[in-house]
């Protein structure tokens, strides 16, 4: 049965895909018989093309791919380079977890908060650094360049670059490379982005080409933050899927193939800047600098990864400070009087979507971790261990779901299954979180149980166990750490989704997420900061049981508290 476990993760993460962007192609050329397409035709692209600012929106999506990517690798390797062994590495790098758990939506109305005209910011500067008594007439979020849109998802994607970068780092042996540089004359910094980032580079070449993907097509963040005349076109797309008028499903199809063209110039571009950057940088490599700017590298990394840090913290702290407040006039600092009964008047409509988020969550994490466990133990029992570092099918097909657009294969994929006229029931949106949860899992998972010392197995087979009781009797109970901390991910990432929920559950599913992205049309900052909150904490409770569980069971064992 194990043997079955790596083809059926290709199934899973291809037959989907493959289909969605199918019944998303055929649509876009006219072809829908159910909706009275019978001939293949061009009008749904000339109708796309007459849309008025279709061409903004292109280009925000463009560029806010290219922009978020650009920006958050160069705060990860700015941060490697210049604060590596010191007490911020320590602090972040314990910190980068519940960073990385917090849901996007919830980051982005952090973020919003934060920076709006009469959010925190400006409370605090005002009236006395800035003259305000009244909130500035400056439009800051949904601003028409989607500069905000391309802060929040700078803020979300740096965690995840630097918990990928910090899962590679182990293949490189840094102190090797570093104590050599170190001994021709190179300064820590200097020397960390000679010898250590060019070889890192090529080990998160996928996670960047995910973030490029995401950054493109983006949907809840962009509903927040994004600018809203002409929004983006992801989210363009999602208003005409669910427009009254079914005929404009033909044009959406057409949307969602241009979104995919979109995120496939991005990922073309950004490797043509790869290139680039090789040719110019090994000039750079190879003169010899040993000391010009080393000073500047240290500042920039430890500031810029603490501004991203403490935006993100501050800005879930503005959600519970909203949450609870009373009567609050611009420009006071603090509200006038505190108050649960936001909390109050919610509860009763949170019970329904937290139940339903975490029923979604705990089922398709669970199926994830089956289906990684499986596979990652037929490849030790077979002795077939995928090349680390390389552009290989097995990493390339865990990365098709967050490479491939979600709005370009989902949209297909609900047209399959109303062709095959399933109805969208709460299994359907477990299936679609699937295909998230699943590369995630396996990802945080791989690396620990490759490294896993097989001696401890050997060890049990010699004294009479079987493998299949080596594996649930020595196998799992070391490995219980990074089996927690990868279900955790998966939880949060489960958690955060919000096109899969919305697209296959047809509205008819609700989650936390769903629920708080559409509050954000009504403006209502006390009831969207009790369900960002929410949404927020979900996520953290996993990561506490994750830290917790293994000490609280292995407290007379310290060697198993972690990972190996």
């Amino acid at each position: 049965m194990l043997r079955l476990a790596p083809w059926l993760i290709v199934t899973l993460l291809v037959g989907p895909i493959l289909a969605g962007l199918a019944m998303a192609a055929l649509p876009a050329f006219g072809y829908l018989p159910a909706l009275g397409g019978e001939t293949l035709s061009l009008t749904p692209w000339r109708e796309l093309f007459a849309q008025p600012g279709l061409a903004r929106s292109v280009g925000i999506s463009f560029a806010s791919g290219l922009i978020t990517t650009a920006i958050s690798l160069a705060v990860v390797l700015l941060f490697l380079a210049g604060a590596s062994g010191s007490r911020l590495d320590h602090w972040i790098r314990r910190m980068v977890s519940p960073l990385l758990s917090i849901p996007h939506a919830a980051a982005a109305f952090g973020l919003a908060f934060l920076i709006a005209p009469s959010g925190l910011l400006a409370r605090l500067a005002s009236p006395g650094l800035t003259g305000w008594e009244r909130p500035p007439d400056a439009l800051i979020v949904n601003d028409p360049w989607g500069l905000s849109l391309m802060a929040g998802l700078v803020i979300k994607e740096i965690p995840f670059l630097l918990l990928m970068s910090l899962a590679a780092l182990p293949q490189l042996d840094v102190e090797r490379r570093l104590a050599m540089a170190r001994s021709l004359g190179y300064r820590p910094a200097i020397a960390w982005l000679k010898v250590v980032a060019p070889s890192l580079y090529p080990l998160i070449r996928l996670p960047v080409f995910a973030v490029i993907a995401y950054a493109s097509s983006v949907v809840d963040v962009a509903m927040i933050l994004g600018p809203t005349l002409p929004p983006t076109l992801a989210v363009s797309i999602l208003t005409w899927f669910n427009d009254p008028d079914l005929s404009r499903r033909f044009m959406a199809s057409a949307a969602a193939l241009l979104q995919l063209g979109v995120t496939a110039a991005a990922l073309a571009i950004w490797w043509g800047l790869e290139c680039l950057v090789r040719r110019l940088g090994r000039g750079w490599l190879s003169g010899g600098q040993r000391r010009a700017g080393d000073r500047l590298l240290h500042v920039a990394g430890k500031a810029l990864i603490l501004l991203a840090a403490a935006t993100a913290l501050v800005g879930i702290a503005g959600l519970a400070l909203n949450s609870v407040a009373g009567f609050w006039r611009f420009p006071d600092a603090l509200p006038q009087a505190f108050t649960l009964q936001h909390w109050e008047r919610a509860l009763p409509s949170l019970a329904g979507p937290v139940t339903s988020t975490l029923l979604i969550a705990a089922v398709s994490t669970l199926l994830a971790l089956i289906l990684t466990l499986a596979a990652l133990e037929n490849e030790q029992r077979s002795g077939r261990h995928p090349a680390q570092g390389r552009l290989g099918s097995a990493l390339t097909l865990l990365y098709l779901p967050l490479i491939v657009p979600q709005i370009a294969f989902l949209f297909g994929l609900v047209v399959v299954m109303e062709t095959l006229g399933t109805r969208p029931t709460r299994w359907l949106v477990i299936f679609g979180h699937l295909l998230f949860v699943l590369p995630y899992v396996f990802l945080s998972l791989s690396e620990a149980y490759r490294r896993f010392d097989p001696r401890w197995s050997r060890v049990a087979l010699t004294l009479g166990a079987t493998p299949n009781g080596t594996f649930w009797r020595v196998r799992l109970p070391m490995l219980l750490a990074p089996i927690l901390t990868a279900c955790a991910v998966g939880l949060a990432v489960s958690i955060g989704q919000y096109l899969p929920t919305l697209l296959l559950g047809a509205g008819r599913v609700p989650t936390v997420t769903t629920e708080a992205v559409a509050l954000a049309a009504g403006g209502n900052r006390r009831l969207i900061g009790v369900w960002a909150l929410v949404q927020a904490s979900l996520p953290l409770l996993g990561f506490l049981i994750a830290v917790g569980l293994p000490r609280l069971l292995w407290s007379h064992r310290r060697g198993m508290r972690g990972s190996p």
